[in-house]
Parts: C-alpha cells; structure tokens; sequence
C-alpha cells in the first residue's frame, strides 16, 4: 500500500494542512520549515503501531512529550490530528482511512489520552472503529491511553493499517557510527534511524539474497568509485563482528583491500541507501541523502529511485527531504511529487506545484528550474558573524 492523502492538525510546525500524496514525495523548503518534522508523522506512526515496546505513550514520550508535539500556535485547540488515506497504487480510490486524535490528559497524571480513532474501510464505506463512542471506552477510560493500533486484539479487522506502519524504514545514515562503532555502542535509538545496527542488519539477511544485493550495489557503485570492486560481507575472526569489506585498485595484488571505516562517508550513505532500497518494499523515508555526494552523484538518486520502483513487484512509496537542486534536476521528477514547505505566522503551509510551474516543466524547465531557483531563502548576502 501507500499513502495517498495526509490531514495534519497541530502537528509541530503544521497548525493545519491536507495534502495528496504520491508514490515518490520530494519535501524541499527551507531550514527550519518542518521538513523532518513532516517524516516524523510516518515515524510517529510506526511506533505507535509497534506492539512490543510502542504505543501512543511511548510515542509521544520519546517526542518530548505533547509540549514538543502539538503545535505552538495551538492556541486554542490543544488536539493533535492525524489522518491518512491508503491505497493500493497511486491514483486510484484509496482503500483504508485511519484517523488518529489525542490530546493532553489535563489533570493527575497528565496522560496523553486518545481523543479520537477511527478506521473506515472506503471500498464497503464500513466503519469499523469509532472511538470513543464505542461502550467499552464510556465505561472504563482508562482504555483511552492505548490506541486500538497498538492492540493485536482489537486490530484484527484492520491490522493491514497496523503492519503497513509497522514496516516503515527511516534512514538518515551517519557515517561516523559505522566507522567507530563505539560512539553509538551505549545508545542504540529506538528505529535505528542514523544506521548504527546497518552492519547488524546485512548480517541478518539470508545469506544468497546479502550477496545478491551486494553484487547489485557493487555494479551501481563502480560508476561512482571506479576503483572499488569485490564488495562482500564477512566477520571478524577473533570476535565476530559483521564488516563490509572491498578491493580497490593497487599496483601490489590483492593488497588495497579495505573495511568500511575506511571508505569515505559518500560511499557509506550511498551503500545506505541502495541497501534500503533493496530491502523490502514498505515505505521508505530518506532523509537529505545528498549529503556527502557529489553533485553528479546526486542527480542520478532520483533514476535510481525509479529504477527502484518500475523494479519492483510491489511500487514502494518513498519519501525524500532535500535542499538539493541537483537532485531536482533530472527529468524523472515530476512537479507533482514535490511538496513545498513555506513557513508563515500562522504556521507552515504545504504548496503543491502551481499552474504556471506545471506549464514550464511541461515546455522543458526541469524541476529545480521551475520550483527552486526563482528565490533565494531569506537575506543570505546578510548572513555573517561579524
């Protein structure tokens, strides 16, 4: 499935805003616009939906608590909304709505309680949750600190929601905590969103599909490292540990081999990435994977996500913030996927692509030309510490 439609509504930065949804979303906008913010619901989402070690509180917990979530200018409405439509493919009907409110519980504990939750399956128009008008909830309130989500018992007539969210990959890979393990070795975050258990992950995976997936990342690879070849997974001897380990060019034989936390920082995200892309086809959410990449580089992450997706069996939805016009710039882009962030005093908008951007990709602007160039972000030729 994908996500075809999102509703948000004090959500951080987004006091209120409904948006369309395609099978590839690049976010741009500026710093501090809510970029991240916007994955976050995706990922917010997903640790609801865990039933071992998740749920509503832990979710909100680990956000810094409803203060950090709903949104400064909730004024008056101090309710967090977070509605979603699902589909099979994109632009067709979607199939689930789930709809999830909650809302501080304003006394004792000052619990996050669920305010509202509804499922409705759009094919039959059926209702099969509406909370809390249901007896159960009137009659113990207690039940409105967990979210029917979270609940394998109470999941069952919609637990395709559940295990959709449940699969989401976030991925922002910090080369520094693969190359000197012991920086992260304390804290492992909860999602491994900066890529600390990526090694882990390899490892885990049956081993004819690792080498398999390697081979592919190896052939994309060598357009970018021209000298690298032999990308295998193996482990250390002594203690076990999982490395990725490659042969690059030398006038000795046999004598340039290397392990990850040699390989420089673009060729980590890179491997990051195409892994990911690999591996699995729930949604995936990659946060600025221009970083560390030359800019020839970039512009071919869109083909690849592409490639990636006419591939597969099932069309995996991706999600992309950037600040990139490189990787803007290829033809594969489509005005349609990308969602401008604008921050205003009444909180961030989301503009979609205008008529007039729609008719200058469609007489040959590329999408960077059309949606990203005509303004810079705010007084740059100001910005100084002197």
């Amino acid at each position: 499935m994908l996500i075809s439609r999102l509703k948000l509504q004090n959500w951080r930065n987004f006091k209120k805003i409904e948006v369309d949804l395609r099978d590839r979303v690049f976010v741009i906008g500026p710093n501090a616009a809510g970029k991240s913010n916007l994955l976050d619901v995706f990922r917010f989402l997903r640790d609801v939906a865990q039933p071992k070690g998740g749920g509503l509180q832990r979710a909100v917990e680990a956000r810094g608590g409803m203060t950090k979530v709903r949104c400064l200018l909730a004024r008056r409405d101090p309710e967090v909304l977070i509605e979603v439509d699902l589909a099979e493919k994109i632009d067709t009907p979607a199939i689930w709505r789930y709809c999830l409110a909650f809302r501080s519980e304003g006394k004792g504990k000052q619990r996050v309680v669920v305010s509202k939750e509804r499922v409705e399956d759009l094919r039959t128009g059926a209702v099969l949750l509406d909370r809390p008008h249901n007896p159960e909830d009137q009659a113990d309130r207690e039940r409105l600190t967990e979210t029917s989500l979270e609940q394998v018992n109470a999941n069952k007539d919609f637990r395709d929601i559940a295990q959709f969210f449940g699969a989401l990959t976030y991925l922002h890979l910090v080369p520094q905590l693969l190359k000197h393990a012991e920086l992260g070795a304390s804290v492992l975050l909860e999602g491994d969103p900066f890529g600390q258990s990526f090694l882990e992950r390899i490892a885990k995976t049956p081993d004819r599909t690792r080498d398999a997936r390697l081979k592919k990342i190896e052939s994309a690879l060598r357009a970018c490292v021209p000298n690298m070849r032999d990308l295998k997974f193996s482990r250390d001897s002594t203690t076990g540990t999982p490395h990725l380990e490659a042969l690059y060019e030398h006038w000795r034989p046999d004598a340039g081999w290397q392990r990850e936390d040699q390989f420089s920082d673009g060729t980590l995200r890179l491997l990051g990435i195409m892994w990911s892309l690999l591996d699995g086809d729930s949604l995936l959410l990659l946060e600025e994977p221009e970083l560390s990449l030359n800019e020839s580089i970039v512009r071919q992450i869109p083909p690849l996500l592409w490639q990636m997706q006419r591939q597969a069996k099932h069309r995996r939805q991706v999600f992309v913030t950037t600040h990139s016009e490189a990787l803007l710039e290829h033809s594969s882009v489509d005005p349609r996927d990308v969602l401008r962030l604008v921050p205003s005093a009444e909180g961030t908008r989301v503009v979609p692509a205008t008529a007039q951007e729609l008719e200058l990709v469609a007489a040959g602007y590329n999408v960077a030309d059309a949606m990203v160039r005509k303004a810079p972000p705010g007084e740059l030729t100001q910005l100084s510490i002197f």
